[in-house]
């Protein structure tokens, strides 16, 4: 590996950030899009991914032992981003490195601050030392060329757009759908729960794992400025996360306050929270209700061919389930739905019969089409199709959009939510 031209003096810290950056960030991201300004600084002319992709190419220049080019340009990245504090710190150790000190940044004489302002600011500088070394790794580390993380088994073209957050990685990937299939065309850094992943209770302050839908999308002018250019619910609990008694809400994708351009790896008590000119470009593209987030604590990612086959086996068992429904072969159906199945309203099996019922006897024998199927899978002690559909009678333009939520049990998949959603 090429060695850096540090002076002898500089910072370890400087020395471990330049060496990974050494490998890493040929893959940094050219510009994109406008966006519209941070609240913080509104003269700013921000765009999304723009600022981590001018560090990358700083870290990049370090690495390569261009020091006076590295620091020009972070003088430059701190007056376009002040509240950048990532960016800040590597001009301190730009100017540490230049001037020769031997102390390491952050390092103050023995008394000179309290035990506990220097605990907190240790803290600190181990959270930004930590945002660094993840931005770094997830550009060393990209998903492969066409690639599709593997719970996105199969989306309709009505769904333009899916997002998935990687824990890991402290990365959020925004993907394109479209008739040519998906492709990933942003992404960004963020921040999870302060307590890491896997939410079960209210207040564990944990992020939830598992395949979500945005909601809405909530008004800035509605918000404190703490939430930034504004926020995404998420449909936590989902039915798994009730079906194992996990409680909370208030999961959303949101900005960040004024005075931090980003927040650390570990910060929200639960949310998923990403700078604001990033946020923005997702305020912009994605549509609440169709939109799916799958959060996941590393994201597998798979070229779209290799997930045929379970695409095709999963696709004859919703069509049979139709085939069931369309011809009125009630104990057919029925052998499709859990024992333990629950509809909204707390619906029982032997509620939900009846309406199922009811339902094959109104479509008098019309062969049931499924428009726009979309199937999420999830992967965890079990395995679970999130799936979404248009269920449309023979002879009529439309029809209800049904979402159910199946179960591998054993070698048989078999439905323990169900609702209509539209």
């Amino acid at each position: 590996m090429h060695q850096p031209a540090w002076p002898r003096q500089a910072g370890a810290a400087l020395a471990t950030l330049a060496l990974l950056a050494c490998t890493a960030t040929a893959h940094a991201q050219g510009p994109r899009k406008t966006d519209s300004g941070n609240r913080a600084s509104p003269t700013a002319a921000l765009r999304d991914g723009v600022a981590e992709a001018r560090l990358l190419a700083i870290y990049r220049l370090m690495a390569q032992g261009h020091s006076q080019e590295a620091l020009a340009q972070t003088r430059s990245l701190v007056r376009d981003h002040p509240n950048f504090q990532l960016a800040q710190l590597t001009l301190g150790d730009l100017l540490l490195a230049r001037s020769g000190a031997s102390a390491p940044l952050g390092s103050l004489p023995a008394n000179t601050v309290a035990p506990a302002a220097a605990a907190r600011a240790e803290a600190a500088l181990h959270a930004l030392r930590t945002e660094s070394r993840q931005r770094v790794l997830a550009h060393q580390q990209r998903p492969a060329a066409g690639s599709v993380p593997a719970q996105f088994l199969a989306l309709p073209d009505s769904t333009r757009h899916a997002i998935a957050v990687d824990a890991s990685r402290s990365r959020l990937y925004l993907l394109e759908n479209s008739p040519m299939g998906m492709r990933l065309v942003a992404d960004y850094y963020v921040s999870v729960g302060k307590l890491g992943i896997e939410k079960n209770i209210e207040g564990d302050k944990r992020t939830p794992l598992g395949v979500y839908f945005i909601t809405s999308r909530l008004d800035p002018a509605t918000l404190r400025d703490f939430y930034g250019a504004g926020a995404l619910p998420i449909n936590y609990p989902n039915p798994l996360d009730q079906s194992r008694g996990k409680t909370g809400s208030g999961i959303w994708l949101h900005g960040t306050p004024p005075d931090q351009f980003a927040r650390a790896p570990l910060a929200t008590d639960g949310c998923v929270a990403m700078a604001n000119p990033d946020l923005e470009r997702l305020l912009r593209t994605v549509e609440p209700h169709s939109t799916p987030v799958v959060i996941a604590r590393q994201l597998h990612w798979v070229q779209p061919h290799s997930m045929q086959t379970q695409f095709q086996s999963f696709d004859a068992v919703l069509n049979s389930w139709a085939q069931a429904k369309s011809e009125g072969d009630m104990k057919r159906l029925i052998g499709f739905y859990a024992a333990n199945f629950e509809g909204r309203r707390s619906t029982t099996l032997d509620q939900w019969a009846k309406t199922l019922r009811q339902e094959s006897q109104a479509l008098g024998g019309r062969t049931l089409t499924l428009k726009d199927k979309s199937y999420l899978h999830w992967s965890d002690t079990a395995d679970t199709m999130v799936v979404t559909f248009g269920e449309v009678p023979e002879g009529a333009r439309t029809g209800k959009t049904r979402r159910q939520y199946w179960k591998r049990q054993g070698q048989q998949w078999q439905i323990f939510y169900e609702g209509v959603i539209g």
